[in-house]
């Protein structure tokens, strides 16, 4: 395939100068238009895609410098290179900052108007070449940073399934406890991108249990006090374990640390009260509550959806938000609809389980 000729326009209101560059560049190897003023350079430049313009600075109407902000503006591809008397040579270096890749004084030598027309094309050349290395450099980051995004997301899902193997109850429990969250956090019409935090940090609010003794995990009967206080070190664990690897998601962090804090102050692990516990971890304490109340375990009794979202509003105002327990509602109206969880159950993520 035949390389396509540099196409140049040159553009001078003196016809002898510009049969004169128009012959010499022709002489290069180029193909040439000519066009005695800014306005036919412009009429031209719609016409077709130039790869060079040589301008006349004093050219009556559009002299050489407008037509240079026009030619910056519109045709950005275009290199372009000023012709210029000597006297006006201060205003040719002053466009080189607006954008020219060189200037030639008149009266010129073809040898120099050769030299300067071959060095602005290759100014042009790595211009270009920059360019593209930027958007390409833009776009490999873009790319590691979705690979290092794609990994932590199966690092996260390791750490799950590493919970998993320890507690049975958690693994249904993490998944709905996701997918009842976001549903509030819609409800409360919080953005998108805040929703998808919100899941995950549903998805990961009881990670910090992989630090939690088993045998205290799958105690069959009540816990001491120790036993309670040692589980309900989860969250701080979980914070521990997260935080580094989470440094670009605050909002999972906070479901992490806060989701068993009240209202009243007597949560944990900050004893943080009302509005100093984040909204998302108001949230998802509601969703994790409500999942709790209507998972049986050995030694506590599951309970209807009904009565779990009565015992949320029972609740409210000392241990839970009124404002995300009636976003539950909403989220739910028919809350009967709502199967009663085992720990096998992971499929409300489905749409039968939204709200039609």
């Amino acid at each position: 395939m035949e390389e396509r000729k540099v196409l140049c326009l040159v553009v001078d209101d003196e016809e002898k100068v510009r049969d004169v560059m128009a012959r010499v560049l022709s002489g290069e190897g180029f193909e040439c238009r000519k066009a005695a003023s800014g306005r036919d350079a412009v009429a031209l430049l719609n016409s077709e895609p130039f790869d060079l313009a040589v301008l006349d600075i004093q050219m009556p109407e559009m002299d050489g410098t407008k037509l240079l902000a026009e030619i910056r503006l519109r045709w950005p591809e275009t290199g372009v290179v000023m012709v210029t008397a000597v006297s006006d040579v201060r205003t040719a270096v002053a466009c080189l900052t607006h954008g020219a890749l060189d200037y030639v004084a008149k009266p010129f030598e073809i040898d120099e108007v050769r030299a300067r027309v071959r060095q602005a094309l290759e100014k042009r050349r790595l211009i270009r070449e920059n360019r593209d290395y930027q958007l390409h450099l833009e776009e490999r980051v873009q790319q590691q940073a979705a690979r290092i995004e794609e990994l932590f997301v199966l690092g996260v899902h390791s750490l799950v399934q590493a919970l998993e193997a320890k507690d049975r109850y958690t693994r249904g429990h993490s998944a709905r406890v996701a997918v009842y969250a976001e549903e509030i956090a819609r409800q409360l019409g919080l953005d998108d991108e805040t929703l998808a935090e919100i899941r995950l940090g549903g998805e990961l609010h009881d990670i910090g249990k992989i630090g939690v003794r088993e045998g205290v995990l799958q105690k069959p009967g009540p816990l001491t006090e120790d036993e309670y206080l040692h589980v309900m070190e989860h969250p701080v664990l979980g914070e521990r374990i997260l935080a580094p690897l989470l440094k670009d998601h605050p909002i999972v962090v906070s479901i992490v640390r806060s989701h068993h804090e009240r209202l009243d102050g007597a949560g944990l692990p900050d004893h943080l009260q009302g509005e100093a516990i984040a909204l998302v971890a108001r949230i998802a304490s509601v969703a994790d509550a409500f999942d709790a109340i209507t998972t049986g375990r050995p030694y506590m009794r599951s309970r209807p959806p009904e009565e779990a979202l009565a015992e949320l509003r029972r609740c409210v105002g000392w241990q839970f938000d009124a404002d995300c327990v009636e976003g539950f509602a909403r989220a739910y109206p028919d809350v009967s609809l709502l199967p009663i969880p085992t720990p096998d159950v992971v499929a409300l993520r489905q749409a039968s389980l939204r709200r039609s």
